[in-house]
């Protein structure tokens, strides 16, 4: 999942949400700020590497980066004072929402 999140990155959440919600036995709210956590950290890692080894438009790499830590902290904001089956219920429209957008994609 990290090498998929740090090249390709749609629908990583809802992947990592998913697996973790499987594996471990926590409140779906504490879960989703592991989430957050573990994102930052492969996406921190994607950057690094991205950075040393090929080119990048580093204006838009501000942007992009800038845009992302707004909203990771509006999103774990807002997480945290969801009731569960509201954010449960947000996961899957996010992940369905994903699903469909690549689908749609033509090749």
């Amino acid at each position: 999942l990290s090498i998929y999140g740090g090249y390709f990155g749609a629908a990583q959440g809802v992947i990592l949400i998913s697996l973790m919600a499987i594996a471990l036995s926590d409140s779906l709210v504490r879960l989703n700020g592991l989430k957050n956590y573990l994102l930052a950290a492969v996406n921190g890692v994607s950057a690094v590497v991205y950075g040393l080894g090929a080119p990048v438009d580093w204006r838009v790499a501000g942007i992009v980066a800038v845009s992302s830590v707004v909203g990771g902290q509006l999103g774990a904001h807002v997480g945290r004072r969801l009731p569960v089956p509201i954010l449960r219920a947000l996961i899957v429209i996010a992940g369905l929402g994903a699903v469909v957008k690549l689908i749609a994609q033509p090749v």
